[in-house]
């Protein structure tokens, strides 16, 4: 299939609890095409407030229409692979929420598929879409924040519990992708622990840390057992420190200067007052579901390709590993060369 002139035609594929925020974007940006779900009522809910889309019962149903260029798959993670296998083999391009697959060898599939049929494969990473998170990138590469040492993040909600992924596999793609993109790099090691208390050996915790080879640290605490919702990321450098919390009403991105003296023949570090840092209003989702649009009419690179899902599918087995063995360090290379345990 050629890249279409006009129109971009789409298909959301799995209608659901995030889906649904896709079909929104992309009939507002005007290409959504039809729509598509096995749950019955659901796809009559969406059928009735977007009449003019399509309603597909099946993928295989969907893939036969050949007014359709591209699908947007929201569908189950266990799923993804198989359907975007699918939409690739089909001859259509696919955008893919995040995680890409629970393998990272299932995403490199996936990737050199899209590659030999000449479609597009890009991932749902949506804090690359972000404009604080844009905000942050340009200030690293601006230097005011100096050189990189280390960044946490928090994401914990008392929010939708899961049985088919942990909360690491559930929340940890967002950070995780995050700070490779920040870094330029895959960690060297992962260590990670957690608890599973609502269902057995699916973690509803997890405090994960990684080690770059410079030097820089990480972490990320996710979990869907907390009383209430932060989402928080700080980023220090030698320089300056920012922080983005996105459940602050206001001035949710802001920059510290790193004040640290030396008094009396130690070092003292003054607690500095935050500036507030601008950024853009725009809806991440809806940037990123334009920028999608642009990359499968202009034959694109996407800003976030298959091949970084499959970066951050390698960070989540090996967080995963060293859960499943009580936080002992697991060497993130070292998994392209071994049978690596799946979900």
């Amino acid at each position: 299939m050629n890249a279409p002139t006009d129109r971009v035609t789409v298909c959301v594929a799995g209608c659901g609890h995030w889906g649904k925020n896709l079909v929104r974007n992309f009939h507002a940006l005007g290409h959504l095409h039809s729509i598509c779900d096995t749950d019955p009522v659901c796809l009559r809910t969406l059928a009735h407030q977007y009449p003019e889309a399509r309603a597909f019962r099946s993928l295989e149903e969907a893939l036969e229409d050949r007014q359709l260029h591209a699908v947007a798959l929201a569908s189950p993670a266990d799923e993804h692979h198989r359907m975007a296998m699918a939409v690739i083999e089909a001859g259509k391009d696919v955008f893919v929420e995040k995680p890409l697959a629970l393998d990272w060898q299932d995403g490199q599939e996936m990737v050199e598929a899209a590659q030999r049929r000449g479609r597009l494969l890009m991932v749902g990473h949506l804090l690359l879409y972000h404009p604080a998170i844009l905000r942050i990138q340009e200030l690293l590469r601006e230097g005011e924040l100096g050189r990189l040492e280390y960044v946490y993040s928090n994401r914990l909600s008392m929010g939708r519990i899961r049985q088919e992924e942990n909360a690491l596999w559930s929340f940890a793609p967002h950070d995780i992708s995050v700070l490779l993109m920040l870094m330029g790099r895959l960690p060297v090691q992962a260590t990670a622990t957690g608890g599973a208390y609502l269902q057995p050996n699916v973690a509803d915790v997890t405090l994960s840390t990684l080690l770059f080879d410079h030097g820089a640290r990480a972490h990320i605490f996710v979990s869907w057992l907390h009383p209430y919702k932060e989402h928080r990321l700080v980023v220090i450098g030698s320089k300056k420190m920012v922080v983005f919390e996105d459940t602050r009403p206001s001035d949710k991105l802001l920059l510290f200067d790193k004040q640290i003296e030396w008094e009396n023949g130690r070092m003292e570090a003054t607690q500095a007052q935050g500036v507030p840092v601008s950024f853009g209003s725009e809806e991440p989702l809806r940037r990123e579901c334009q920028h999608f649009l642009d990359c499968v009419r202009d034959r694109g690179e996407p800003r976030t390709p298959g091949s970084d899902g499959v970066q951050v599918l390698l960070v989540l087995q090996a967080c995963q590993r060293s859960l499943q063995m009580n936080g002992e360090p697991v060497q993130v290379n070292a998994l392209t060369a071994q049978h690596v345990l799946r979900l």
